[in-house]
């Protein structure tokens, strides 16, 4: 086995962990940061592409108590105020931050533009450049990583299970997947920045390595996980004709810009009969549209694909180039001219509300142990306001670094030499059945049964009988998992990494299983069609941790609802 020992150990490097990574460095300690993927180049923010909200007020009076007003509202009651008040309030912070970083967000007349994005009643949205505001934020994170001296970058390493001696997070083991070496980090603190969980679902925007690991590792430490019913489908997801070489969710800052108008089969406009009103600007939040286009499939309106049309044939050529320039051209490529077609639309898997609970120094319920970005839960409640996403990585991400580094300074160690082959013989306990020639194929069939039930079961839509049938087959599966081991092999073993991959993704899919079989209301994200109203008296929110038998059980709490300081005194 090979023994690293650091002082702050990030596990993922997307927004999130590289600038959970910076923060600890620049608090004094030594740092590894580790990926699955190539650093700063996996994951969703670098996926990212206009919407990053902060109310910096250049062009328009904006606060961040504005900002956050915005962010509950759009929460339908469950977001933790406190942690949605840092993230409103802290993303001015980072934004000018990066700033200084010459990320080159865009400008009009010297000052930084921002533009009106869905749930937003002022532009406090940034961005760099047309669709590049992912790559481009991804790049500037990695270059500040780069010269941060005591920060060691280590891609192509799948950490597998934070080890936990005496109830304390001590580090982590996991596998190099070049070899398959064993891989021990001792660390006075872990924070955990691994994403989301979308890759669960049939139709996703996610990079290949969004399947739950933060949340996995988490439930596996002993922390609690926190609303997990409450993934997010961004609704306007790209369809049809086929697209290549773009993000499916690229339509957003085309719709929002330019007033995209939503049509079902017969064209007529139909977002006003589910509570939207979009009057020929993106004013609807995204879990209304998603609903609304999913219901009017439902009703026999859906377009030859299945889903809704996404027309832009009454906006001028000269206009569509300005706001957009050469991704006009790239469109062509694609066969596709919005001056004369619609294209067809539909919701994808895109983000998820719900995740680890933290407090406002991003720590779990286990000492040592952090998380950070996608992976927390709370500050979003039921549904996510847009551009609230890569904020919510720097603010949360610096947040979770600096505090990391705080107690890896008191000097506290409590790895023992035992605690990492306790925590490999847990994995091969659960992975004790017979040798298969066929898993690579078998695994496969899993991923993809998997991402099925979740789709048909567990997706927009959503009933009791529905969701007890995902939940027969996901523990079905988890079984079936222990009974697989992949073939022998180290190097490069994918077989290996797909198991692995697969024990995280089925107890996170049970997670959410579970949490929206138990919330019988419609709220938000999560639509109960045998529960279609939302209830009062469901205001609370929903917690999840694996009992003494290693089983998910759950139950409920009041939501945080002090921000620390009143709106009053914070206002201008």
């Amino acid at each position: 086995m090979i023994h690293l020992e650091t002082d702050v150990l990030v596990v993922g490097a997307g927004g999130a962990g590289m600038y959970a990574a910076i923060a600890a460095a620049r608090n004094g300690a030594d740092v590894i940061l580790a990926d699955k993927s190539m650093i700063g180049r996996g994951g969703a923010t670098i996926m990212a592409q206009m919407t990053t909200a902060a109310a910096l007020g250049e062009h328009q009076p904006d606060h961040w108590t504005d900002h956050l007003g915005d962010t509950l509202e759009a929460g339908r009651g469950l977001c933790n105020e406190a942690l949605a008040a840092i993230l409103c309030e802290e993303a001015v912070t980072r934004i000018r931050e990066m700033d200084r970083w010459k990320v080159g967000w865009a400008r009009q007349d010297g000052k930084i533009i921002g533009v009106t994005a869905p749930g937003h009643r002022a532009p406090r949205c940034v961005y760099v450049d047309f669709l590049n505001t992912g790559p481009a934020v991804a790049k500037c994170l990695r270059t500040q990583v780069a010269r941060g001296e005591t920060i060691t970058r280590i891609s192509g390493l799948a950490i597998n299970d934070v080890v936990v001696a005496d109830g304390v997070a001590a580090g982590a083991v996991g596998f190099a997947l070049d070899d398959g070496s064993p891989v021990a980090v001792s660390a006075a603190a872990v924070v955990l920045a691994a994403g989301g969980l979308t890759r669960i679902y049939q139709r996703n925007s996610a990079s290949a390595n969004m399947n739950g690991d933060g949340y996995a590792l988490a439930l596996r430490a002993g922390a609690r996980l926190l609303d997990m019913e409450f993934p997010q489908f961004f609704p306007i997801g790209h369809l049809a004709p086929r697209l290549v070489g773009m993000d499916p969710i690229m339509w957003d800052p085309f719709r929002y810009k330019l007033g995209g108008r939503l049509l079902n089969a017969k064209g007529e406009e139909f977002v006003h009969a589910y509570g939207g009103a979009d009057e020929g600007r993106y004013v609807t939040t995204r879990d209304i549209i998603s609903y609304g286009i999913t219901k009017e499939a439902e009703a026999g309106r859906a377009t030859e694909n299945g889903g809704v049309y996404l027309s832009f044939e009454h906006i001028p050529e000269d206009e569509l180039r300005a706001a957009f320039g050469p991704v006009i051209d790239r469109l062509a490529d694609n066969g596709i001219d919005l001056t004369r077609r619609p294209i067809e639309v539909s919701p994808i898997a895109h983000y998820h509300m719900g995740g680890v609970e933290v407090n406002e120094r991003m720590e779990t319920s286990v000492p040592g142990l952090y998380a950070a970005g996608e992976a927390v839960g709370g500050a979003n409640g039921a549904n996510r306001l847009s551009g609230n996403a890569i904020p919510e990585a720097f603010v949360f991400g610096e947040r979770a670094g600096r505090f990391a580094a705080a107690r890896a300074g008191e000097g506290r160690r409590t790895w023992p030499d035992d605690a990492a082959a306790r925590c490999l013989d847990g994995i091969r306990a659960e992975s004790s059945g017979q040798q298969a020639e066929s898993a690579g194929a078998a695994l496969g069939e899993m991923w993809a049964e998997l991402q099925r039930l979740m789709w048909e079961n567990v997706g927009v839509l959503r009933t009791g009988a529905r969701i007890e049938a995902a939940l027969a087959g996901i523990r079905a599966m988890r079984r079936d998992l222990r009974d697989l081991l992949p073939p022998e092999g180290n190097a490069f073993n994918l077989a290996l990494q797909d198991w692995h991959d697969l024990r995280s993704a089925l107890l996170v899919a049970e997670s959410v299983a579970l949490a929206a079989l138990n919330r019988t209301e419609s709220r938000g994200a999560h639509q109960r069609e045998d529960f279609p109203e939302t209830d009062p008296g469901q205001e609370h929110n929903q917690y999840l941790h694996l009992d003494g038998n290693g089983e998910l059980a759950a139950g409920f709490a009041p939501v945080v609802r002090s921000a620390g300081e009143s709106l009053a005194e914070a206002a201008p």
